[in-house]
This record gives C-alpha cells, sequence and structure tokens, in this order.
C-alpha cells in the first residue's frame, strides 16, 4: 500500500513526536516537491481565537529561520494571519508572484475526541473552514493538520475554548519537523551538486 495515498497521524504528545512527523514530512516533500518549484509554506489561521492559532503560531516559529533558505517563502504567521477574509486574495497573489509554486498548507482541525492532539499530514490539498462550515477554497500540493479540539457542535465556541498549551506544543512539532525536513533537503542536494561537478 503506498503510504502517500491516505492520511497519516501522529500523537504530538508521544514521546517520539519530533522524530517520526519529522520524518513524514521529509518523505512527503522529498517524494512530492521538485527542485523547480518554489516551496510555500502557508500557515492559516487567525490569532484571534486559540484553537485557530496554529497555522500563525508555526509562521511564528519558523519566520526566523525560513530566510536562510532559497526558493522556500514563509506566507501566514501571527503578524500577518491567513484567514477567511484574506485567503482567496492570498492564493491569487501565491500564483501570480510563483511561476510553479509548491504549496505546504498548515491548519487547525476540529475531530473526534480519541484524536485530540494529533498530527496529520497527506498529499492533497488542505479544506480550511470545513470544521466549521465555511466554504473557502481548497490549497496546497501538501496539507498539515493539527486537530485541536472535538467537532460537532458549537465549533466556534470550541476553537474559543481550545487549550494554548495544547496548540503551542503542536506548534512547536510541526515548525520543528518543517525545520528539519528542510536541513536533511538541503543537505542532500548540496551533495549532490558537489557530486555533479
Amino acid at each position: 500500500m503506498n503510504i502517500f495515498n491516505k492520511s497519516n497521524y501522529i500523537d504530538s504528545s508521544s514521546p517520539f513526536a519530533l522524530s517520526k512527523f519529522s520524518n513524514l514530512v521529509f518523505k512527503y516533500l522529498s517524494e512530492e516537491h521538485t527542485k523547480n518549484e518554489d516551496l510555500i509554506i502557508l500557515c492559516i489561521g487567525t490569532d484571534r481565537s486559540t484553537g485557530d492559532s496554529l497555522g500563525p503560531l508555526v509562521g511564528h516559529k519558523l519566520k526566523p529561520i525560513i530566510k536562510n533558505y532559497k526558493d522556500v517563502n514563509l506566507i501566514g504567521n501571527l503578524e500577518n494571519p491567513i484567514h477567511a477574509q484574506n485567503l482567496q486574495e492570498t492564493i491569487d497573489k501565491i500564483n501570480h508572484d510563483y511561476d510553479n509554486p509548491f504549496i505546504l498548507a498548515i491548519d487547525s482541525s476540529l475531530g473526534k475526541y480519541d484524536r485530540i492532539g494529533y498530527l496529520s499530514i497527506k498529499n492533497s490539498p488542505l479544506k480550511p473552514g470545513s470544521g466549521v462550515n465555511k466554504v473557502l477554497p481548497s490549497v496546497g500540493n501538501i496539507a498539515i493538520t493539527g486537530i485541536v479540539n472535538v467537532s460537532g457542535m458549537m465549533e466556534f465556541m470550541v476553537l474559543q475554548n481550545t487549550r494554548l498549551s495544547l496548540v503551542m506544543n503542536m506548534a512547536d512539532i510541526i515548525s520543528k519537523s518543517i525545520y528539519l525536513s528542510l536541513s536533511r533537503l538541503y543537505s542532500e542536494k548540496n551533495q549532490l551538486y558537489i557530486l555533479e561537478r
């Protein structure tokens, strides 16, 4: 069975969450992203709701280190969040500004009670807003989501009452996994470049 045809879940509170999730992120990026594509890390969410702040927090944590990587662009953080009101405009701008963008989209989600705290990665577009019954454009070649709370009823209230410690831990795992994956990818690219010379 091809692992890229299904979602992969990791419990963010497990002792080896960082190791396992960074391996998944690396595997997806190395298999799906080609060197002629600009990598866009699109962090979706708002700083005005604890449960929906996962994306902006990941962007905030990645912002200082992304500038070290050529052809990697970060969009969305605490200062400039990407949310329902500006998502379509942002997608249009990405498609205008980049010839061949490859988007890694990150957002929080709601799910079953026993999946709260789990991180998911899949090689298909992210569907932001679906947990709160909003119709927003799908986006991304790879989607990372973190299940921050339970779905089913009063979703906006549930997001407002999500524990910040849970979201912060998930943001740590995601941002460090992306950082470790980029380090490995660029290290391998440099080794190939040296061998080809």
